[in-house]
Protein backbone atom coordinates (compact mmCIF):
# COMPACT_ATOMS: atom_id res chain seq x y z
CA UNK A 1 0.00 0.00 0.00
CA UNK A 2 1.19 3.57 -0.74
CA UNK A 3 1.07 6.20 1.41
CA UNK A 4 -2.50 5.74 2.71
CA UNK A 5 -4.65 8.64 4.21
CA UNK A 6 -5.19 7.76 7.79
CA UNK A 7 -8.97 8.87 7.80
CA UNK A 8 -11.00 7.86 10.89
CA UNK A 9 -14.42 5.85 10.55
CA UNK A 10 -15.13 8.01 13.49
CA UNK A 11 -14.75 11.43 15.03
CA UNK A 12 -14.46 9.78 18.60
CA UNK A 13 -11.16 8.22 17.10
CA UNK A 14 -8.45 10.64 15.77
CA UNK A 15 -5.06 9.58 13.56
CA UNK A 16 -2.41 11.70 12.67
CA UNK A 17 1.13 10.59 10.94
CA UNK A 18 3.89 12.07 12.85
CA UNK A 19 7.18 10.94 10.61
CA UNK A 20 7.24 7.77 11.34
CA UNK A 21 5.04 7.06 14.44
CA UNK A 22 1.25 6.69 13.54
CA UNK A 23 -0.87 8.13 16.24
CA UNK A 24 -4.12 6.28 17.38
CA UNK A 25 -6.29 8.74 19.91
CA UNK A 26 -9.21 7.77 21.73
CA UNK A 27 -11.39 11.15 21.78
CA UNK A 28 -14.71 10.77 23.70
CA UNK A 29 -13.27 13.23 26.31
CA UNK A 30 -16.78 13.85 28.01
CA UNK A 31 -16.99 10.31 29.06
CA UNK A 32 -13.17 10.12 29.44
CA UNK A 33 -12.60 8.45 26.21
CA UNK A 34 -15.03 5.86 27.71
CA UNK A 35 -14.61 2.92 24.29
CA UNK A 36 -17.87 2.88 22.15
CA UNK A 37 -19.00 0.66 19.51
CA UNK A 38 -17.08 2.92 16.83
CA UNK A 39 -14.57 3.39 18.74
CA UNK A 40 -13.67 -0.06 19.04
CA UNK A 41 -14.63 -0.71 15.17
CA UNK A 42 -12.22 2.18 13.86
CA UNK A 43 -9.12 0.03 15.16
CA UNK A 44 -8.77 -3.05 12.85
CA UNK A 45 -9.02 -0.93 10.01
CA UNK A 46 -6.44 1.76 10.77
CA UNK A 47 -3.82 -0.78 11.97
CA UNK A 48 -4.35 -2.92 8.69
CA UNK A 49 -3.23 -0.04 6.83
CA UNK A 50 -0.68 0.56 8.68
CA UNK A 51 1.20 -3.02 8.42
CA UNK A 52 1.42 -2.55 5.00
CA UNK A 53 2.61 1.32 5.42
CA UNK A 54 6.39 1.31 4.89
CA UNK A 55 6.75 4.90 6.25
CA UNK A 56 5.22 3.38 10.01
CA UNK A 57 7.44 2.65 12.30
CA UNK A 58 5.83 2.39 15.70
CA UNK A 59 1.95 3.17 16.47
CA UNK A 60 1.22 5.13 19.44
CA UNK A 61 -2.37 4.95 21.60
CA UNK A 62 -3.73 7.28 23.75
CA UNK A 63 -6.56 9.07 24.73
CA UNK A 64 -7.79 13.37 24.36
CA UNK A 65 -7.44 14.85 26.96
CA UNK A 66 -5.86 15.11 30.68
CA UNK A 67 -7.95 13.16 32.53
CA UNK A 68 -7.79 9.71 30.88
CA UNK A 69 -6.66 7.22 28.60
CA UNK A 70 -9.61 5.24 28.21
CA UNK A 71 -12.03 5.13 31.82
CA UNK A 72 -13.57 1.41 30.05
CA UNK A 73 -17.05 0.63 27.79
CA UNK A 74 -18.98 3.85 27.24
CA UNK A 75 -21.80 3.83 30.01
CA UNK A 76 -24.43 5.10 27.15
CA UNK A 77 -24.49 1.83 25.45
CA UNK A 78 -23.73 -0.40 28.34
CA UNK A 79 -27.58 -1.62 28.88
CA UNK A 80 -28.46 -1.87 24.83
CA UNK A 81 -25.28 -3.47 23.63
CA UNK A 82 -24.26 -5.92 26.82
CA UNK A 83 -27.90 -6.76 28.13
CA UNK A 84 -28.99 -9.69 25.91
CA UNK A 85 -27.10 -12.40 24.94
CA UNK A 86 -26.77 -11.95 21.09
CA UNK A 87 -25.43 -8.28 22.08
CA UNK A 88 -22.96 -9.56 24.46
CA UNK A 89 -21.69 -11.84 22.08
CA UNK A 90 -21.70 -9.19 19.29
CA UNK A 91 -19.56 -6.53 21.62
CA UNK A 92 -17.75 -9.29 22.93
CA UNK A 93 -16.39 -10.53 19.59
CA UNK A 94 -15.86 -6.52 18.11
CA UNK A 95 -13.64 -5.53 21.70
CA UNK A 96 -11.98 -9.19 20.75
CA UNK A 97 -10.82 -8.39 17.74
CA UNK A 98 -9.68 -4.83 18.19
CA UNK A 99 -7.92 -5.95 20.62
CA UNK A 100 -6.35 -8.57 18.60
CA UNK A 101 -5.49 -6.48 16.10
CA UNK A 102 -3.20 -4.45 18.50
CA UNK A 103 -1.88 -7.55 20.15
CA UNK A 104 -0.74 -9.23 16.66
CA UNK A 105 0.45 -5.89 14.79
CA UNK A 106 3.70 -6.74 13.87
CA UNK A 107 5.31 -3.71 14.24
CA UNK A 108 5.52 -1.83 17.75
CA UNK A 109 3.14 -0.19 19.51
CA UNK A 110 2.62 1.70 22.92
CA UNK A 111 0.12 2.86 24.86
CA UNK A 112 0.81 6.74 26.23
CA UNK A 113 -1.19 6.84 29.27
CA UNK A 114 -2.39 9.80 31.16
CA UNK A 115 -5.53 9.98 33.56
CA UNK A 116 -7.78 7.02 33.83
CA UNK A 117 -6.54 3.72 32.69
CA UNK A 118 -9.48 1.32 33.66
CA UNK A 119 -11.06 -1.77 32.09
CA UNK A 120 -10.99 -2.18 28.63
CA UNK A 121 -8.04 1.06 28.56
CA UNK A 122 -6.22 -2.01 30.44
CA UNK A 123 -7.15 -4.17 27.76
CA UNK A 124 -5.94 -1.79 25.31
CA UNK A 125 -2.45 -1.04 27.06
CA UNK A 126 -1.34 -4.47 27.91
CA UNK A 127 -2.27 -5.49 24.34
CA UNK A 128 0.44 -3.16 23.28
CA UNK A 129 4.27 -4.19 22.84
CA UNK A 130 5.06 -1.05 25.77
CA UNK A 131 3.17 1.33 28.16
CA UNK A 132 4.24 4.54 29.48
CA UNK A 133 2.22 7.05 32.07
CA UNK A 134 2.19 10.20 33.51
CA UNK A 135 2.36 9.84 37.64
CA UNK A 136 -1.19 10.85 37.77
CA UNK A 137 -2.87 7.73 36.04
CA UNK A 138 -5.46 5.62 37.79
CA UNK A 139 -5.42 1.80 36.76
CA UNK A 140 -8.24 -0.89 37.56
CA UNK A 141 -9.81 -3.97 36.65
CA UNK A 142 -13.57 -4.00 38.04
CA UNK A 143 -14.82 -6.83 36.23
CA UNK A 144 -15.77 -8.66 39.24
CA UNK A 145 -17.30 -5.31 40.49
CA UNK A 146 -19.97 -5.78 37.47
CA UNK A 147 -20.25 -9.87 37.41
CA UNK A 148 -18.54 -9.46 33.76
CA UNK A 149 -16.63 -12.39 32.24
CA UNK A 150 -13.31 -11.41 31.27
CA UNK A 151 -11.67 -13.13 28.12
CA UNK A 152 -9.14 -16.09 27.99
CA UNK A 153 -7.32 -13.48 26.16
CA UNK A 154 -7.07 -10.48 27.79
CA UNK A 155 -6.42 -12.65 30.95
CA UNK A 156 -2.96 -13.99 29.61
CA UNK A 157 -2.16 -10.85 28.30
CA UNK A 158 -2.56 -9.46 32.07
CA UNK A 159 -1.02 -13.11 33.49
CA UNK A 160 1.67 -12.62 30.91
CA UNK A 161 3.03 -9.05 31.54
CA UNK A 162 3.05 -8.94 35.55
CA UNK A 163 2.25 -12.28 36.64
CA UNK A 164 -0.57 -14.67 38.02
CA UNK A 165 -0.26 -13.37 41.65
CA UNK A 166 -0.34 -9.34 41.09
CA UNK A 167 -2.96 -10.43 38.41
CA UNK A 168 -5.43 -12.25 40.38
CA UNK A 169 -4.37 -9.20 43.11
CA UNK A 170 -5.65 -6.44 40.61
CA UNK A 171 -8.72 -9.18 39.08
CA UNK A 172 -10.12 -10.20 42.12
CA UNK A 173 -9.85 -7.00 44.64
CA UNK A 174 -11.34 -4.77 41.73
CA UNK A 175 -8.91 -2.01 43.63
CA UNK A 176 -7.49 0.87 41.76
CA UNK A 177 -3.55 1.40 41.90
CA UNK A 178 -1.78 4.39 41.09
CA UNK A 179 1.20 4.67 38.23
CA UNK A 180 3.76 4.21 40.78
CA UNK A 181 2.27 0.83 41.93
CA UNK A 182 1.59 -0.28 38.43
CA UNK A 183 5.04 0.37 37.99
CA UNK A 184 6.42 -1.63 40.80
CA UNK A 185 4.09 -4.46 39.12
CA UNK A 186 5.32 -4.09 35.59
CA UNK A 187 2.32 -3.17 34.31
CA UNK A 188 4.17 0.02 32.87
CA UNK A 189 7.74 0.23 31.93
CA UNK A 190 8.40 4.39 32.94
CA UNK A 191 6.52 6.76 34.58
CA UNK A 192 7.07 10.57 34.05
CA UNK A 193 5.63 14.06 35.28
CA UNK A 194 2.48 14.58 33.48
CA UNK A 195 4.47 18.26 32.21
CA UNK A 196 7.30 15.45 30.95
CA UNK A 197 4.88 12.49 29.38
CA UNK A 198 5.50 13.84 25.93
CA UNK A 199 9.66 14.13 26.41
CA UNK A 200 9.27 10.66 27.22
CA UNK A 201 6.79 10.06 24.32
CA UNK A 202 9.21 11.58 22.03
CA UNK A 203 12.36 9.53 23.32
CA UNK A 204 10.73 6.35 22.24
CA UNK A 205 9.26 8.01 19.16
CA UNK A 206 12.89 8.90 18.34
CA UNK A 207 14.69 5.83 19.07
CA UNK A 208 12.22 3.34 17.64
CA UNK A 209 12.12 5.17 14.72
CA UNK A 210 16.18 4.71 14.17
CA UNK A 211 16.33 1.46 14.93
CA UNK A 212 16.51 -1.25 11.92
CA UNK A 213 12.84 -2.51 11.69
CA UNK A 214 13.61 -5.72 10.81
CA UNK A 215 15.31 -6.55 13.93
CA UNK A 216 12.59 -4.77 16.01
CA UNK A 217 9.79 -6.67 14.16
CA UNK A 218 12.18 -10.33 14.57
CA UNK A 219 12.42 -9.64 18.35
CA UNK A 220 8.77 -8.96 18.87
CA UNK A 221 7.39 -11.99 16.61
CA UNK A 222 10.02 -14.05 18.49
CA UNK A 223 8.78 -12.85 21.95
CA UNK A 224 4.92 -13.28 20.54
CA UNK A 225 6.02 -16.89 20.36
CA UNK A 226 7.58 -17.90 23.09
CA UNK A 227 4.72 -16.42 25.17
CA UNK A 228 2.15 -18.78 23.21
CA UNK A 229 -0.08 -21.04 25.21
CA UNK A 230 0.58 -24.40 26.29
CA UNK A 231 -1.12 -27.27 24.00
CA UNK A 232 -3.03 -28.50 27.29
CA UNK A 233 -4.95 -25.01 27.35
CA UNK A 234 -9.17 -25.88 27.57
CA UNK A 235 -10.41 -23.37 25.44
CA UNK A 236 -13.95 -24.34 25.45
CA UNK A 237 -14.07 -24.98 29.31
CA UNK A 238 -12.47 -21.17 29.36
CA UNK A 239 -15.17 -19.68 26.86
CA UNK A 240 -17.73 -21.52 29.08
CA UNK A 241 -16.85 -20.05 32.37
CA UNK A 242 -16.99 -16.20 30.50
CA UNK A 243 -20.48 -17.01 29.15
CA UNK A 244 -21.55 -18.31 32.40
CA UNK A 245 -21.09 -14.98 33.68
CA UNK A 246 -22.39 -13.22 31.06
CA UNK A 247 -26.12 -15.27 31.72
CA UNK A 248 -25.90 -14.93 35.49
CA UNK A 249 -28.00 -13.43 37.94
CA UNK A 250 -25.24 -11.77 39.11
CA UNK A 251 -24.48 -10.23 35.46
CA UNK A 252 -27.84 -8.78 35.64
CA UNK A 253 -27.13 -7.01 39.23
CA UNK A 254 -23.93 -6.03 38.22
CA UNK A 255 -24.97 -4.17 35.14
CA UNK A 256 -28.16 -2.49 36.75
CA UNK A 257 -26.31 -1.62 40.06
CA UNK A 258 -23.69 0.03 37.77
CA UNK A 259 -26.39 1.93 35.69
CA UNK A 260 -27.88 2.59 39.23
CA UNK A 261 -24.40 4.02 40.67
CA UNK A 262 -25.55 1.73 43.62
CA UNK A 263 -23.04 -0.86 44.83
CA UNK A 264 -24.14 -4.79 43.73
CA UNK A 265 -25.92 -7.20 46.18
CA UNK A 266 -23.77 -10.40 44.39
CA UNK A 267 -25.51 -14.41 45.01
CA UNK A 268 -23.19 -16.45 42.79
CA UNK A 269 -25.94 -17.21 41.23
Amino acid sequence: MSNPVYESSTERVQTWLDASTLHIRFNNPARHNALSVDMWEAVPRLLRMAQDDDRVRLVVFSGAGEKAFVSGADISQFEDMRAAREAVARYEAMAEEALMSIHDFAKPTLACIRGYCIGGGVNVAISCDIRIASEDSVFSIPAARLGLGYRYSAMKNLVDLIGPGAAKDLFFTARRIDAAEAKSLGLVTRVSAPAALDKLLAEYTGAIAENAPLTVAAGKAITREILKPSPALDEVLCASLIRGCFESADYTEGRTAFMQKRKPVFTGR
